[in-house]
């Protein structure tokens, strides 16, 4: 099958790593890539940054004039993905596209659909310890999802989520926010799709490093998980 990797990167205010985490992806190796990077009005010197991979042909940039929120931004690159797979990279340094091997092998050996990268499978080289109530909110919100959806995921909001590019063609998202996540998942599970899970390493970040997401984005999680299966 043609894995050429569609990578999109939203990204919001991450001067500090943006240009660390666009070097890891073109190191990776050995797939064709073509890296979409969506910046979501960023006011912290993130598009200065940006500027200096303007002109590779392996990088396209695109620049929204205000702020929408993560669900905007991958529906915006998701417009510009081309033939093979769409593999979502957050652009903080959180996810490690080491693992894409990794993500990428129930691809090649099980002629996977989908596939999620979880931070609690089991088997990862590291993972850094997570905020309990974090935890407790990706535990309920992934429970809530399976409830819905009759799979047995076990990270429903992990950055990580890869999926053939014709099964997402088929998806008419909605979402802004960080409500992208169920709505991905709950809308790819409603065509009966070939899920599957691989253990990924995490280096999770606190709050003064710039994690953005909060309690009020568990609450739209919630909203979204029964709005999109039942409505």
């Amino acid at each position: 099958m043609n894995l050429k990797l569609n990578i999109i990167i939203p990204c919001y205010n991450e001067k500090n790593t943006i240009g660390a985490i666009i070097d890891k992806v073109l190191d990776v190796e050995p797939y064709e890539k073509k890296i979409i990077v969506v910046d979501d009005f960023s006011i912290d010197g993130s598009r200065d940054v940006l500027k200096k991979y303007e002109n590779r042909k392996d990088i396209e940039i695109l620049y929204h004039e205000k702020n929408f929120g993560k669900g905007r931004a991958i529906r915006s690159g998701l417009m510009k993905v081309e033939q093979g797979l769409v593999l979502i990279q957050d652009a903080d340094l959180e996810y490690n596209p080491r693992d894409y091997k990794k993500l990428l092998k129930p691809f090649e050996e099980a002629n996977a659909d989908v596939v999620y990268g979880s931070r609690f499978l089991g088997g990862q080289d590291y993972t850094r310890i997570h905020y309990f109530w974090h935890f407790l909110a990706n535990k309920f919100l992934t429970f809530l999802c399976n409830l819905f959806t009759n799979l047995n995921m076990t990270d429903m909001e992990t950055g990580y989520k890869v999926f053939k590019k014709e099964h997402i063609e088929k998806i008419n998202l909605k979402e802004n926010s960080f409500g992208i996540e169920p709505e991905l998942t709950i809308k790819l599970a409603k065509q009966k799709l070939r899920f599957f899970e691989v253990p990924i390493s995490y280096n999770g970040r606190s709050y003064e490093e710039g994690k953005k997401i909060g309690l009020v984005d568990a609450f739209v999680a919630i909203y979204c998980i029964v709005k999109y299966k039942i409505f």
